[in-house]
């Protein structure tokens, strides 16, 4: 299955990108497009919703004072062992993966993933259920990366299960963008093993109605049919989603897909992506004027993750 084109391809400038931009952009901040997120790319609009999400800008190459390239220490103080980080009790990250099938340029990750402690060998992994089994406060565990659900069906079971077996555990929650930047790596095997697990929960990311698409919709189906709960966790994104009714649209055709609208995220204060940061101040309006637009089932939580805070701050 081919995933992505990596760098700054001659055929982004179909797209309006300046390919020597991209190519300084890229040694920085790595650029990866799937094909089928190409294909629901605009080669009219520059400022697309999704194009502003998968194609370098050189405004990624703009420092700015307060954005830096790993505010939450996932390289420091949250380390546990190999692969594996912890800021709350209750919760582990486990690195599966660091590669996705398409990198946002709004990544909390962005600088991050070239070199990061990944869980890749049978000894990494035992250790990191050692770890967690050694915790008992620790009840849910979070694959991530990276895209976990870009690993081999064999490799991320054996994961899956390694983590469901322990009776502490009950969830291992799946963070992934696949649904929606490579939809047929869902397949209808793959959902019901995970299913089988009666444990697993998925955390997608959809930021612009555009997203789902009929087959987006269709791999966020063949999970829910499998009995797995899907949430979906937007990133609040200026030039993106920015208004009521773009976000009203989104909570909305996600309701529909069976997908919960989870959370909305302030973008993090991370290098790299400081154009797409909305004030809190216009974010706290459009929450008011969503919850004025949609009933609770569609309706998120909007809330940031602010570094050294023993939990998600509501706006």
């Amino acid at each position: 299955m081919r995933c992505a084109l990596s760098g700054p391809a001659p055929v982004l400038a179909d797209y309006g990108v300046d390919l020597a931009m991209a190519a300084r952009v890229h040694a920085r901040y790595p650029v990866r497009v799937s094909p089928y997120v190409l294909a629901q790319l605009s080669r009219e609009d520059p400022a697309d919703p999704l194009n502003l999400q998968f194609l370098p800008a050189a405004a990624e190459l703009v420092e700015e004072r307060g954005m830096v390239a790993d505010p939450f220490e996932e390289t420091g103080r949250s380390a546990r062992c190999h692969g594996v980080r912890q800021r709350f009790a209750d919760r582990v990250l486990v690195m599966a993966h660091d590669r996705c099938a398409a990198a946002c340029r709004h990544c909390t990750r962005k600088g991050l993933l070239r070199g990061a402690q990944v869980v890749r060998t049978p000894e990494q992994r035992r250790a990191a259920v050692a770890w967690v089994q050694a915790h008992p406060a620790v009840r849910e565990v979070l694959l991530s990366g990276g895209d976990p659900l870009l690993l081999p069906d064999a490799r991320l079971l054996v994961l899956v299960r390694a983590f469901a077996a322990l009776p502490q555990v009950d969830a291992v929650r799946i963070g992934t963008r696949v649904p929606g930047c490579l939809p047929m790596r869902v397949t209808e095997e793959l959902a019901g093993a995970l299913g089988s697990f009666r444990k697993v929960w998925v955390n997608t990311q959809f930021n612009h109605v555009r997203e789902l698409t009929p087959e987006a919709v269709e791999a966020c189906a063949r999970l829910v049919d499998a009995g797995i709960p899907v949430s979906n966790q937007s990133v609040l994104l200026r030039g993106v989603n920015d208004t009521a009714e773009a976000l009203a649209d989104l909570c909305m055709a996600l309701q529909r897909a069976r997908v919960r609208p989870y959370y909305v995220f302030q973008c993090d204060p991370v290098a790299g992506v400081a154009h797409f940061r909305v004030p809190l101040r216009r974010a706290r309006q459009l929450a008011r004027e969503l919850a004025a637009r949609v009933g609770g089932l569609a309706l998120p939580r909007f809330v940031r993750d602010v570094p050294g805070a023993p939990c998600k701050l509501a706006l």
